[in-house]
């Protein structure tokens, strides 16, 4: 299909997620049509480094035949049935199985879903659940964190700590509460970055005193923000967190749909911070995108009581363990620990990826550039006060727009710039992708200087942004 007649469809009948419907239609949509390895295609011949795996998703990267063999063999089999009424069938049993090897010792059960968004609504309910057969419907409360993302349904919305989406999808569910984010660079310079930790786990025990221990039901977070911008968390809050819930027996929630499944050099980011959650939302890097599949990895704790209590529990979803999304998750799984693509990223291509990913620090624009595993941020700020940008120039967006142009998918999350790349990146194609972001910056600079030469009221100010 040429492009132009791909725009008109998609115009006249295409309503795009997290779009303003109005300034796609007057710009157009990009049209992509294949991809191979780390570099996705559009219709009209560029070649562009996907340097966000999809949507934090294609872990395997694409063009993988085995998963599209799987896909087939499974649906000449049993393309669909589903799991309610007492049934089950060979590939979510397996894949049941293998989720809980991968997953810490303590977690040997798994619920499925469609996707990260299911899989927290599902949190919510089984929160609720537990608490209620342990003798205590009054743990209502749900704590999570200002800026957190975990899904765009109503509970996922409501759980999740973008002002934004509150103000479009009010009034949110109620029950649940945020606390701030231990977001150094944007809120807590004027503190050592372990001291900022140590207050942000402060403020979680303050807010479960403000609402009183006994009414406080969980705690739910990313090990690191990803839609938020790539937030890595100091070394002190984590250990400070575990602390406080234990203190006053509430629930962890490690919300794993972006940091699962090898993207921060561990199978699972709770591995990496050495958390032990009650229960663990997964999707995304599951199937490696390739089908929609979702669910929770639920401890022990929780799993035991849900079962010895008996009595139904009222949910699910017509697509819960999908047969055939659970043959291509389960093909995944086997090829990530065959190729052993988890231990090269923690011991080879993440390091290598901070050590390239850093020289970006020296850029004019970039304030800081963090990175762990194959996750990484850049922080974009005025050269000449190291504070942010008015927001009326934009320039995440402007930088984002312009990578496009050099060949690099690189997403902008106000002015912070973050990657997330396919796990089977190489070395030669992480020299590309910081080449590409460098001369991203550079032109970002030059039209940065334009706009505010022809718009000199545009001010810079200190306040950060986040969209």
């Amino acid at each position: 299909m040429q492009t132009q007649a791909c725009q008109a469809l998609d115009r006249a009948h295409h309503l795009h997620p997290f779009t303003d419907f109005k300034a796609l239609g007057e710009e157009g949509c990009r049209v992509i049509t294949h991809a191979e390895g780390v570099y996705i295609h559009d219709s009209e011949g560029h070649r562009i480094l996907d340097g966000m795996a999809g949507l934090w998703c294609v872990n395997l990267g694409y063009g993988r035949r085995e998963l599209v063999e799987a896909a087939a063999a499974q649906m000449a089999e049993l393309p669909y049935y589903n799991t309610f009424f007492k049934t089950t069938h060979p590939p979510v049993a397996r894949l049941a199985e293998k989720l809980c090897d991968l997953a810490p010792d303590h977690v040997n059960h798994v619920f499925f879903t469609g996707s990260g968004s299911e899989a927290n609504d599902t949190v919510l309910r089984m929160v609720r659940r537990y608490w209620a057969l342990q003798g205590k419907p009054e743990k209502q409360w749900v704590i999570g964190r200002e800026n957190g993302y975990h899904g765009s349904t109503v509970a996922g919305m409501s759980l999740g700590g973008m002002a934004p989406m509150h103000d479009q999808g009010g009034p949110c569910v109620p029950g649940i509460t945020h606390v701030r984010q231990p977001y150094w660079f944007g809120e807590g310079r004027d503190q050592s970055p372990e001291a900022f930790g140590r207050a942000c786990a402060a403020a979680l025990e303050e807010r479960i005193l403000e609402l009183g221990e006994d009414n406080v039901a969980a705690f739910i977070a990313e090990p690191v923000q990803g839609a938020g911008g790539a937030i890595m968390p100091p070394a002190s809050y984590w250990p400070a967190v575990k602390a406080v819930l234990a203190k006053y027996d509430i629930l962890l929630v490690a919300d794993e749909v972006i940091c699962g499944f090898g993207r921060l050099g561990a199978w699972f980011g709770s591995q990496h911070f050495g958390l032990e959650p009650d229960l663990m939302p997964i999707a995304k890097g599951l199937s490696s995108g390739y089908l929609p599949i979702g669910g929770v990895l639920v401890g022990d704790r929780v799993a035991d009581t849900l079962i010895e209590a008996g009595g139904e529990f009222f949910h699910g979803f017509t697509y819960s363990g999908h047969p055939t999304c659970a043959a291509v998750a389960l093909k995944n799984l086997e090829l990530l620990e065959a190729e052993g693509i988890v231990e090269r990223v923690r011991d080879d291509l993440g390091p290598y990826l901070a050590e390239r990913w850093a020289e970006l620090g020296d850029h004019p624009l970039v304030g800081e550039a963090r990175s762990l595993g194959l996750m990484g941020a850049l922080e974009l700020v005025d050269p000449a006060t190291g504070e942010r940008f008015d927001k009326a120039l934009s320039a995440g967006n402007l930088c984002r727009d312009i990578c496009f142009t050099t060949g690099l998918v690189m997403r902008s999350v106000g002015d912070t710039m973050i990657i997330s790349p396919p796990l089977v990146i190489t070395r030669d194609e992480i020299d590309e992708l910081v080449r590409l972001a460098r001369q991203a910056l550079d032109e970002t600079a030059h039209r940065l200087v334009d706009q505010r030469a022809a718009a000199p009221s545009a001010t810079l100010h200190a306040e950060e942004t986040r969209a």
